[in-house]
């Protein structure tokens, strides 16, 4: 079985020691290597941060894809476009840029950290591209507008739902805290952008949405995956049981001081003591993402 990371970002050499960051930069390709063989995990996917919300620093598709050639058969290429190319454009036509990286070897595209609502007209042009030329697509949903990063949507993910809808062929991966907070029917404005946690209540708008659309993966990702899976642990069971198909493995370690892989270890956990079946942890943990990206 091949382990998959869905989800990491990689630089091409140490850059700006930015201290909201703690004083460190991205993790370089040799350093997301090393920490994956200690952790058995084969490829990683790697995420360009193409937006200016996400870190000091905007990174090119180029540089990543030239970190991961450094390491053949280590790593996935996504590539990664801003819903804002091309003049802030209403209509410009995603689809031959996204087919120009496809061809150069991007599985799919991600992570989508504009801090545009979900029904803008250029979110829902990028969108539409991507549906197009065949990419999946991994966002990331934010809370509120400004000093922030991602896709914004209210409390019930009511835009991510618009976009399930409007675009049935396109594979939207879903990420952060304001999207795993709301496994649980319980969750509100306060408490949607951190780690809820106690018991999964019914009601939860992502389950909700996943059983209605076929289009919508899991992005297990960040401690906000993990803590969405292991607040709740019979909850998150059963949850892994039942979406055997459209989960995928993730850490999202970002930074050289974050090694520890949490839900790598609890995945083995649950499948050692039989709480995971055998097949829906091969699932989880690469066979899904191997066939949603045509490995």
């Amino acid at each position: 079985m091949t382990v998959i990371d869905i989800h990491e970002h990689v630089i091409l050499k140490p850059g700006f020691m930015d201290p909201e960051m703690g004083g460190v930069t991205v993790t370089t390709a040799a350093e997301l290597v090393e920490i994956a063989d200690k952790n058995g995990i084969d490829k990683m996917v790697a995420l360009p941060l193409t937006s200016p919300e996400t870190f000091s620093f905007v990174q090119s598709n180029e540089e990543v894809f030239q970190a991961c050639d450094a390491f053949p058969g280590r790593f996935i290429k996504f590539c990664n476009v801003d819903p804002r190319l091309k003049c802030n454009s209403l209509t410009y036509d995603f689809a031959p840029v996204l087919s120009y990286y496809k061809q150069q070897g991007a599985r799919g595209l991600g992570e989508l950290t504009a801090n545009l609502w979900w029904d803008d007209p250029r979110v829902q042009n990028l969108l539409r591209g991507c549906e197009a030329v065949g990419l999946p697509v991994i966002f990331h949903i934010a809370t509120h507008e400004y000093n922030t990063y991602g896709l914004v949507t209210d409390l019930g993910l009511a835009g991510l739902e618009r976009a399930l809808q409007r675009f049935p062929r396109l594979q939207l991966l879903g990420h952060s805290q304001a999207f795993w907070s709301e496994v649980s029917g319980d969750v509100n404005a306060q408490n949607r952008g951190g780690y809820p946690k106690g018991k999964v209540t019914p009601g939860g708008r992502v389950p909700e949405l996943m059983c209605k659309y076929a289009n919508l993966w899991g992005d297990l990702s960040a401690g906000s995956g993990f803590n969405a899976v292991s607040r709740d642990p019979e909850w998150g069971y059963d949850f892994f049981e039942e979406f055997q198909d459209r989960l995928l493995m993730g850490l999202d370690l970002c930074t050289p001081r974050n090694t520890e892989c949490k839900l790598v270890n609890y995945m083995r956990e649950g499948q050692a003591s039989g709480k995971i079946k055998q097949s829906v942890f091969e699932k989880i943990m690469g066979k899904n993402a191997e066939r949603l990206l045509g490995l």
